[in-house]
């Protein structure tokens, strides 16, 4: 293409027809198309697949975005993309190896999904050209359609075959992405598409013409029917579950609780609501919602799970009866795997609004307050069931530490030792909480006051995938002052270990505790419950579960991997001082440190 030629395509897509394209290979324009979207970062493994792509990422125009997390293992790849969308909302590309490091992948994919994490994942594949493949590697790596392989739990996949198709694709992939419900996209790209040399670039559009669009606004009529059943309950409950994924709906919600004066209960999937307020009944549940007569449930994914939670779970056998008014606004139904059952049971709802919470709750609330005025019994009803709910928060957190705390010089250390330590030793300065392993009532000993405090991934609880979202967290806070603190089981680290690799390398300010009681626990107790029930002997219940013979030392292959490592701790006088010293590391020096603390099984 000539100067002038290249003038003219620029004169006719400027503005708002976007620009002329700059790209002399295929993989440029992949790119190009990231760089305009916004995609700060890309997290990887490297692959021949991919390798136009990754040459274009590097040397295309000398830009410095994306920028390459380099990763060990690919589920850690797509674990940090998770992670890091779960605490800024936004996407992160991830770029994977043909069909193996598809594979390895897939786990992390399915999580995503279930987190409704938005995320553009690349792939590369071998010629689609047979004549073209090279023996062996070429065939055994190549798949048709690549796709395939993940295509039940990804919102959108491509492949497209021709360069000029990539621009359209690519912004389809990013809006399917980041429209509410979001998740994961898939593009395919051919080893030929990618390396092949552009004479005539395709135009780059104006990419602010193909953003996602706003979620839809909820009916008006079911909003007031909402706010006519809130204002006459005896004892409303708001249940928040995915409603923190958007901040702007906290104040709202916040406000809306305290006009009703009503108890909250926060699910965990997010934060929702400070666990200091006296309006906070999450650590109260059953309390909270056994008398309930009406549910307001925010983008709660389990209604059925929650009912479970006040009643018996071995006799519940059917949610298709609720006792509550059940409330729910929610964009659940408009995203549904068919392959794997991430949306629970079916449960009753009476007034479903399908809408964003962010969208909902401020014209709920001013909807609520109309009603209110007009209801002249509402403030003497609304003020005595504000008494009864901050009575029960208190007395719930101090009964939780009443009984805790004779827990405090047990060997091996407690959990309950361990987080109170922990958080005398974050308090102060900024922190998230990305994962938190063990059983321990963190919300009694932890003031969760801020939606940044909270970013744990993982309801596709795949085991390993937390490791990886609390690097995604870490990332996306790493120009700030925060740290990212990820309490880790050891069976869950001894997935993934190479994560600590990626945290040296990245320089990502995070502190890793691992809740070290050297056994896959949780499946102790379900060998416990088998042989129970069939009569057999339950002192076996740790065979082929205990993590010990050897035992793992996570301190010293922390080091090994550039970390600094605190461990094993065995003696509860010593763990403050060494958690003190690791979150000195990090806050100070902004880069990684682990503590490997010797726990009890729970």
């Amino acid at each position: 293409m000539t100067q002038q030629t290249r003038e003219q395509v620029a004169t006719a897509t400027n503005g708002r027809m976007g620009r002329a394209g700059r790209a002399e290979f295929g993989s440029d324009v992949v790119v190009e198309l990231l760089r305009e979207l916004g995609i700060k970062y890309v997290a990887l493994n490297p692959g021949a697949s991919y390798r136009g792509l990754h040459d274009s990422i590097v040397n295309f125009e000398g830009r410095e975005s994306p920028q390459i997390i380099l990763c060990a293992h690919e589920e850690i790849a797509v674990a940090i993309a998770g992670g890091y969308a779960r605490a800024t909302g936004k996407p992160m590309a991830v770029a994977l190896h043909n069909v193996v490091g598809l594979q390895h992948a897939s786990m992390g994919i399915f999580c995503a999904y279930c987190d409704r994490s938005p995320m553009i994942i690349l792939g590369g594949t071998g010629p689609m050209d047979t004549t073209k493949r090279r023996p062996h590697i070429d065939w055994v790596h190549t798949a048709l359609v690549q796709g395939n392989d993940i295509r039940d739990y990804v919102k959108w996949d491509d492949q497209p075959y021709a360069v000029n198709a990539v621009p359209e694709s690519l912004l389809r992939a990013y809006r399917i992405a980041t429209t509410e419900p979001c998740g994961p996209v898939y593009l395919c790209y051919d080893t030929e598409l990618q390396e092949q040399p552009v004479a005539e670039p395709p135009p780059i559009p104006d990419v602010s013409r193909f953003a996602a669009p706003r979620p839809p606004a909820a009916s008006p009529d079911t909003l007031k029917q909402a706010a006519s059943l809130l204002v006459k309950a005896r004892w409303p409950v708001i249940i928040a579950d995915g409603a923190g994924r958007h901040h702007e709906a906290l104040a709202p919600l916040r406000e809306l609780a305290e006009m009703l004066g009503c108890a909250v209960v926060d699910r965990g999937e997010y934060f929702n609501f400070p666990s200091t307020h006296p309006l906070d009944l999450t650590l109260s549940e059953r309390e909270a919602l056994d008398t309930a007569d009406v549910w307001l449930a925010l983008d709660v994914a389990d209604i059925g799970g929650a009912q479970s939670g006040v009643k018996d779970r071995d006799t519940l056998s059917s949610t298709l009866q609720a006792e509550a008014t059940i409330i729910h606004i929610t964009l659940g139904d408009m995203l549904q795997s068919k392959w794997a059952g991430d949306y629970e049971r079916l449960h009753p709802v009476d007034v479903p609004i399908a809408a964003n919470s962010a969208e909902a709750l401020p014209a709920l609330l001013t909807l609520c307050r109309g009603e209110i005025a007009a209801d002249s019994s509402a403030a003497g009803r609304i003020e005595e069931r504000r008494l009864r709910v901050q009575e029960i928060h208190n007395s719930a957190r101090s009964q939780i530490l009443s009984r805790l705390q004779p827990d405090w010089d047990l060997r091996p250390i407690s959990s309950y030792r361990l987080y109170s330590e922990l958080w005398s030793a974050v308090k102060g300065g900024p922190w998230t909480l990305a994962s938190a392993a063990g059983r321990a009532p963190v919300r009694a000993l932890w003031d969760f006051t801020e939606p940044e405090q909270r970013s744990n991934v993982g309801r596709g609880a795949g085991i390993g995938y937390g490791e990886g979202g609390a690097l995604g967290a870490a990332l996306a806070y790493r120009e700030t002052s925060r740290i990212t603190v990820a309490v880790c089981g050891d069976g869950s680290f001894l997935m993934v270990p190479q994560a600590l690799w990626t945290a040296a390398n990245s320089e990502l300010p995070i502190l890793y505790v691992i809740f070290n009681n050297r056994s896959y626990f949780n499946d102790e107790g379900h060998q416990e419950y088998i042989a129970r029930l069939r009569g057999r002997p339950v002192e076996n219940k740790d065979v082929g579960i205990r993590i010990s013979s050897p035992d793992a030392d996570f301190a010293a292959l922390a080091r090994s991997l550039g970390v600094q490592g605190f461990g094993p701790i065995i003696d509860p006088a010593a763990l403050g001082p060494a958690l003190e010293q690791a979150v000195r590391v990090v806050r100070d020096q902004r880069k990684p440190a682990l503590v490997d603390v010797v726990t009890q099984p729970r």
